[in-house]
């Protein structure tokens, strides 16, 4: 197994094994990478150095010739709730504000690797989490996962989540989950055909493993050509509309609101609840 260097500062940029952030790791298995969420004080909101380093291991595994897939999975009963809404960790190298103008996020990075990506989905899974999940290749997960789309009780347009929901689970059900913002459990993902598999919870790890040495063991030239067709299929998101939308009133407003821990204030107020969205 494969160390990341202890010499490196506890937060910096990427280098080698060390993704940048305490809060993720990068551990090789012979020819199998786990990158974990290791944040459990925060529940693995993740910060702007969480998601490049993620997007960082992606090509780092796609680059070393002794690595053959991903893995990627979480600390304790949550996989990934999404960005931490907070302004990250006091440790991290990258910052909100030095992110706001850099394309950080690794969904792309994932839908587009050239070695296959296993998402092992051990709990709480929303937001970016679900995103993540969306965009590796195939997703096996625990019996204890849940998920949820929240991003329009924040405020934001996500169209990400409208174009890639819709293509994989059609515009009905895409219509349910984005505009209620309900959670969901393992079961109604797997037969709505948004994940691969459902494991008995201490199955998780093992079951991931072995499905990512499955997907390993086919031709590269050819899996990347399929890989590609189904890219295509899932197709572009309105990416000017999104990202005009996370300055807007609105967000600005969902951001506050969630701060606050009350119902933003576009919420008619007989239909304000206790607490946060």
């Amino acid at each position: 197994m494969g160390d990341q260097s202890q010499a490196q500062s506890p937060s910096g940029p990427p280098e080698g094994d060390w993704l940048g952030t305490p809060y993720l790791s990068f551990r090789r298995e012979g020819p199998i990478a786990v990158c974990t969420l290791d944040r459990p004080e925060a529940r693995n909101a993740m910060t702007p150095a969480m998601y490049f380093g993620l997007r960082y291991a992606v090509g780092r595994v796609n680059q070393d010739p002794d690595l053959a897939g991903l893995v990627i999975t979480g600390t304790g009963d949550v996989f990934a709730p999404g960005g931490d809404m907070g302004g990250g960790g006091a440790e991290d190298w990258l910052t909100f504000g030095a992110a706001l103008g850099m394309d950080i996020t690794p969904f792309d990075t994932l839908r587009t690797s050239a070695k296959p990506i296993v998402s092992a989905v051990n709990g709480l899974c929303q937001g970016g989490g679900l995103q993540i999940t969306l965009c590796s290749d195939i997703a096996v997960v625990s019996d204890r996962a849940t998920f949820r789309v929240p991003e329009l009780f924040r405020g934001i347009a996500d169209t990400y989540y409208s174009q890639m929901l819709a293509r994989v689970i059609g515009p009905v059900r895409t219509r349910d989950l984005m505009f209620t913002g309900r959670t969901f459990g393992a079961q109604e993902a797997l037969d709505w055909g948004m994940v691969a598999r459902v494991v008995p919870h201490d199955e998780l790890a093992g079951a991931a493993r072995e499905v990512l040495a499955q997907c390993c063991r086919t031709a590269p030239a050819a899996r990347g050509v399929v890989k590609a067709s189904l890219d295509s299929y899932l197709g572009l998101f309105d990416r000017i509309g999104m990202n005009a939308s996370l300055g807007a009133p609105e967000a600005v407003e969902g951001f506050r609101a969630f701060k606050e821990r009350r119902s933003p204030d576009w919420v008619h107020p007989e239909l304000r609840t206790d607490g946060r969205l």
